[in-house]
């Protein structure tokens, strides 16, 4: 027995060590791991205190933009007091409230000047997305912004008219207008007189005297031309999904042309097939593959203005997404249900249709050819009326001609009008100062109190502002939207140009209309426009 204790105790005592070694062992991880504890916890202390002050100046720049956007729109809102308009000083009436007039009126110092507006419409329209409300990605007011909205911030109290002026009497200086309103007042139409007349009344469709055309085609030149079009577009869906409708009329229907390949057409198609691929393929899916888009064009090619690669690249894309290009055609007639064209081999053939959208030229208004007559001697050509390098009318004293209404070297763009707008601006100011130096200069000689040094220091301030320099325009570059969030753009660049396009181009072309819009109020509702129709898609509904 014994001698059995003494031959285990040593294999015990083996065992014990082992199993003392495999404590220690697993022990020292443990305790490697509280060494490193606090290095942990230092870490994550750095990465919560990280977060901290993410989320505080996150917070603290959501307050200040959100404060600063706050302050923006009331002071938009609540315009302060202005001064009356002065007897003393001459009067500038403007007409029109487009590009040319809105830019006019934005830079003009009214101190200078008492001020008068007419216009058919109480409001200034941004053109460039009128494509986008034809189809609903926008909204008609997002794109809109009130004439007052402007003429209520200036120091002196400017008067807006909506009316449609008459006639421009340019040996008399008056303007005859008339309230083209459907609700008339005693007093419907009125002469005024004028010392400076901006004639910025723009142009209308050009039809080239082809028959239909202003009886069966619709044109997107004017805010209700959009809301014009987005109506029949869907009334084309809605009539083409009618019970036991023939598939020849289904077609006929379903097929919209556009006449005009410059930005407006451009552009209008782009839409015109965003809308097909994002809506009318989950609500109308029995007639999307049914949607026919056709491109008429008279030239060789799409977007002259553009330079070459853009052209093929706005054509291929055209062509990937199903649109058809027809170049060098010509419209010759409109009917109610077809369109009869000259394609480039002179064969004349006829086309059904549903809508028929008319963007093909300007020409000039009425008021515009009565204005030319007034002046036959000098005012001789049919595209518009002829200016200086001033834009001063040929043959009218004290009347500047700006926009589309004129005959010039200068493309018909808002972006021309826009700066000649300002140009004028800067021109009267520099006028009336100088009017404001003669008059110190004939006291300053009257006086004899006067010192030889005063009178010359007038003298050099009216050198410098008699010295008007003449209009020179400076190109920015030209945009224009393809469909397929896609867009093109050939920008100045050094001494050549940059010529870009596609979904980047796309993201620019809509942050510098973005930037352009009038207003915060516009650049708001155009932003919430283009997210609702992400997040839910158009409206199809038909009013």
């Amino acid at each position: 027995m014994f001698a059995l204790r003494a031959t285990l105790r040593p294999a015990r005592r083996s065992a014990l060590l082992s199993h003392h070694n495999q404590s220690v062992a697993s022990f020292r991880p443990v305790v490697r791991s509280y060494a490193a504890a606090p290095e942990l916890v230092a870490r994550q202390s750095r990465w919560r205190s990280f977060l901290q002050t993410v989320g505080r100046v996150t917070l603290g720049a959501i307050v200040l933009s959100g404060g600063a956007f706050f302050y923006v729109t009331q002071r938009d809102r609540h315009p302060g007091q202005q001064a009356a308009h002065d007897a003393s000083k001459k009067t500038v009436v403007v007409l029109g409230s487009g590009w040319a007039a809105t830019s006019l009126l934005k830079k003009i110092d009214t101190d200078y000047y008492n001020v008068v507006v007419i216009s058919p419409h109480n409001y200034f329209l941004f053109t460039p997305l009128l494509p986008s409300v034809s189809v609903g990605t926008l909204e008609p007011r997002s794109i809109i912004q009130p004439t007052r909205y402007i003429t209520r911030h200036k120091k002196r109290r400017v008067e807006v008219y909506e009316g449609e002026a008459k006639s421009v009497d340019v040996e008399n200086k008056t303007v005859t207008f008339a309230d083209n309103s459907d609700i008339k007042g005693a007093v419907s139409a009125t002469t005024i007189p004028y010392d400076y007349l901006v004639y910025a009344v723009g142009a209308e469709n050009q039809t080239f005297g082809i028959p239909g055309v202003r009886e069966h085609t619709c044109f997107l030149k004017e805010l209700p031309d959009a809301e014009k079009l987005r109506t029949r577009l869907m009334d084309c869906v809605e009539t083409a999904a009618f019970k036991g409708q023939e598939d020849a009329e289904i077609d006929r229907l379903m097929h919209i042309m556009v006449v005009g390949g410059g930005p407006t057409g451009v552009e209008f198609a782009g839409e015109l097939h965003d809308f097909l691929v994002d809506d009318l393929q989950s609500w109308y899916p029995e007639l999307a593959n049914r949607l026919k888009i056709s491109l008429i064009e008279a030239l060789p090619n799409v977007l002259p203005v553009f330079s070459k690669q853009l052209i093929q690249y706005t054509e291929s894309t055209f062509k990937a997404n199903k649109i058809d290009i027809l170049t060098r055609t010509m419209v010759r007639e409109v009917k109610e249900k077809t369109v009869v064209v000259q394609d480039e081999n002179k064969q004349l053939k006829e086309i059904p249709y549903g809508m028929l959208v008319w963007a093909a030229g300007n020409t000039s208004r009425q008021i515009t050819r009565d204005l030319m007559a007034q002046l036959p001697d000098v005012q001789n050509q049919r595209r518009g009326l002829l200016v200086d390098e001033y834009l001063r009318l040929l043959g009218g004293d004290g009347v500047f001609a700006l926009g589309d209404c004129t005959a010039t070297s200068y493309a018909p763009t808002a972006q021309v009008a826009s700066q000649q707008g300002a140009y004028i601006a800067r021109a009267l100011e520099q006028m009336a100062k100088k009017e404001q130096l003669e008059e110190t200069l004939h006291s300053l000689r009257a006086s004899s109190n006067s010192k030889p040094e005063e009178i010359e220091a007038v003298v050099k301030q009216i050198n410098k502002v008699s010295k008007i320099k003449p209009f020179h325009y400076s190109h920015q570059g030209s945009l224009a939207y393809i469909g397929s969030e896609k867009a093109v753009a050939d920008l100045p660049f050094f001494n050549g140009n940059l010529a870009t396009g596609g979904m980047a181009t796309f993201l620019f072309w809509r942050s510098a209309y973005i930037s352009n819009l009038l207003s915060a109020r516009n650049r708001f509702l155009v932003l919430n426009d283009w997210m609702k129709v992400k997040l839910f898609g158009r409206d199809v509904s038909r009013e």
